[in-house]
């Protein structure tokens, strides 16, 4: 199985809403507590297509396998450089290299609008998400100490950083 890398359409909004929602249901990926809806979903989705923010999926046989997306980091002009991505893949395609194919696409994506930082906010009990945000050359920045509960505990939140050069 080979997936491919595109922007999500309509038709993916099932298939990320299940990825989402087990996420929030089983992790501390998101330290959100309740699944989100359909209707939800394609709020989100059109708020990122209004924003030209991209959401990606990975696709093989016209099943999602996984999303990625960012959007600005936070809500003032002087923010819009800088970009915070999630990334998610079904728990049955992990091990696949969708990640790393995920990453790649939106830094591409990233430097392609002029944008200057991505920053990933990661829960600091995920080993496997910092070093592979460090493969890519994310350096952690500041560790936020218990700033999220679920789960009946207290999380930190790990920030890390990628500075983009500038595309050619």
């Amino acid at each position: 199985m080979n997936p491919t890398i595109c922007p999500a359409t309509a038709s993916d909004l099932a298939g990320i809403l299940a990825i989402l929602n087990h996420n929030i249901l089983t992790s501390t990926a998101i330290y959100s507590y309740t699944p989100w809806t359909l209707e939800q979903l394609e709020q989100w989705f059109a708020a990122k297509q209004n924003d030209t923010m991209p959401v990606l999926v990975a696709l093989a046989d016209d099943k999602v396998l996984g999303y990625g997306t960012y959007g600005i980091f936070r809500p003032k002009e002087g923010y819009r450089f800088c970009v915070e991505h999630s990334i998610y893949i079904d728990d049955a395609a992990q091990g696949m290299g969708i990640g790393s194919a995920m990453l790649k696409a939106l830094i591409a994506r990233a430097k392609a609008q002029g944008l200057h930082t991505m920053v990933a906010g990661i829960d600091a009990t995920n080993s496997h998400s910092i070093a592979f945000h460090r493969k890519f050359g994310f350096v952690e920045v500041g560790l936020m100490k218990e700033v999220g509960y679920k789960f009946n505990r207290w999380l930190d939140l790990q920030f890390m950083q990628l500075t983009l050069p500038p595309s050619p």
